[in-house]
């Protein structure tokens, strides 16, 4: 998980670091605790279900960017006497790496495009729901949903004399992932405009049992909200979704409009009968890597305070909030003594600032965006160090997982005469902490538990 050509890579295995010493690898290694808390490995074995009786069959569907690692770790666990097919798809270089001593997996990993989903995932949505549609009451199908199945699961709804094309579902992810809308927004209308989303797939495997393993990515950890919840019931409605295209300004033909107002794309509902049965568990939680991350640290001798898991906002809004409490306690020790740490999850976001004709495109995602905010606001404040990265190793669609920001960042920039201001304007975090080597990569971790912030204050 590392890029050994780029010095600021870094082993999410690696030892604890002193953070008296080395604060930048001493937050690396409460991410690494946080990311290892993750993994599938680590937890698929206590959640699997009894094999159906003889004759039926056990499929495996799924999608995430958790996908190919919560694959191969259903595969080990289960008994390798009992039939085990299936297929499930993950983002591109996100398949994990597999023994050469092992026998082949048995479930079907493809890969396909996030965060825009793309025709692999077309096709990969098309053969699971194929597959689905030809289950007994005898089967059972174990779904594995993580964060970044709604991307990768695409498979545009459809209606008597027309339908939602991919182009027409790329250019809504596309405006959606730019406006700020929340991840519950955004989720709400991909369900609504998708063919198996929002408890669909569910519904086509009906009369197998289901059995859904989740690694939440979401705040709340809500179980509709995760991938936009293939399996499970739909609260939000059609209405909502369309006043959710409205708010942001996101243009539609009309004929996708008639469909929403008149509740023809409606999604299966809690209390449908084509959930009786199936059984949802969750795997793995922002909280929990956070909460392990803290236990890590107190035990190197820091306290840790977890804030939220939840938190959401505007990146760069929740960066100088982050940098607020910081300087308290830098300047004050209030209302945490130091030495501590201060760590945050959630999901935050980026609004695109417009930009002018011809101008460079800024590079980076909600991570950096948010090490900028804190780098503004805390003006180089003395004995600061923090890290905020994503726990599935990259940020945005960028080859990072985030960022450092330390008391000398803003000094490093402008000796190289950069002005973090125009760098915001642009929302382009990347080209403002490549050159200064704080960029912090970890390639594909191969799960997702969403943002992980820590703020060291010595």
């Amino acid at each position: 998980m590392t890029n050994p050509s780029n010095p600021t890579s870094v082993a999410l295995e690696a030892p604890c670091a002193d953070p008296q010493t080395d604060p930048q690898g001493f937050l690396a290694y409460l991410y690494g605790v946080a990311v290892q808390r993750a993994l599938p490995a680590q937890h698929t074995a206590s959640y699997l279900p009894q094999p159906p009786a003889k004759g039926g069959r056990t499929v495996v569907l799924g999608a995430g960017k958790a996908g190919g690692a919560m694959a191969h770790a259903l595969d080990a666990a289960w008994p390798q006497d009992q039939p085990l097919e299936g297929l499930v798809v993950t983002r591109y270089e996100h398949t994990p790496p597999r023994s050469a001593n092992l026998p082949p997996c048995r479930i079907e990993v493809v890969e396909a495009a996030h965060p825009v989903p793309d025709a692999a995932g077309l096709a990969a949505a098309q053969r699971i729901l194929e597959i689905a549609r030809g289950l007994t009451e005898n089967d059972l199908v174990i779904c594995l949903i993580s964060g970044g199945g709604s991307s990768l699961l695409t498979l545009p709804a459809q209606w008597e004399g027309g339908g939602v094309s991919l182009e027409d579902k790329q250019r809504i992810n596309k405006a959606l992932l730019a406006s700020g809308a929340t991840i519950q927004e955004m989720n709400c209308v991909r369900k609504h405009l998708s063919g198996i989303k929002g408890g669909r797939l569910a519904a086509a495997c009906a009369p197998a049992r289901v059995v859904t393993l989740l690694i939440s990515d979401v705040p709340g950890d809500e179980p509709d909200v995760i991938a936009s919840g293939p399996t499970v019931p739909d609260p939000s409605t059609c209405a909502q979704a369309l006043a959710i295209l409205q708010r942001y300004g996101i243009a539609i033909d009309e004929a996708l409009a008639q469909q929403l107002r008149s509740g023809a794309l409606e999604t299966p509902k809690p209390g449908d009968a084509v959930f009786a049965g199936h059984e949802v568990h969750m795997m793995a939680t922002p909280a929990q890597s956070l909460q392990a991350a803290a236990q890590a640290a107190r035990a190197a001798g820091v306290q840790a305070y977890v804030l939220s898991d939840e938190i959401e906002g505007e990146s760069r809004e929740v960066g100088k909030v982050h940098a607020a409490l910081a300087r308290s306690v830098a300047r004050s020790g209030q209302p945490f003594a130091k030495p501590c740490v201060i760590l945050s999850g959630g999901e935050t976001t980026v609004t695109l600032r417009p930009r002018a004709p011809g101008a460079a495109k800024g590079r980076g995602g909600r991570a950096g965006e948010f090490c900028m905010g804190l780098a503004q606001a805390l003006q180089g404040q003395p004995g600061v160090w923090a890290l905020a990265a994503d726990t599935d190793g990259i940020d945005g669609v960028e080859d990072n997982a985030g960022a450092f920001v330390t008391p000398t960042t803003l000094q490093q920039a402008q000796a190289k005469g950069m002005k973090l201001d125009d760098y915001l304007d642009r929302n382009d975090a990347y080209g403002y902490f490549d050159p200064l080597g704080a960029l912090f990569i970890t390639g594909p971790t191969f799960t997702n538990v969403n943002d992980f912030r820590a703020i060291l204050v010595l």
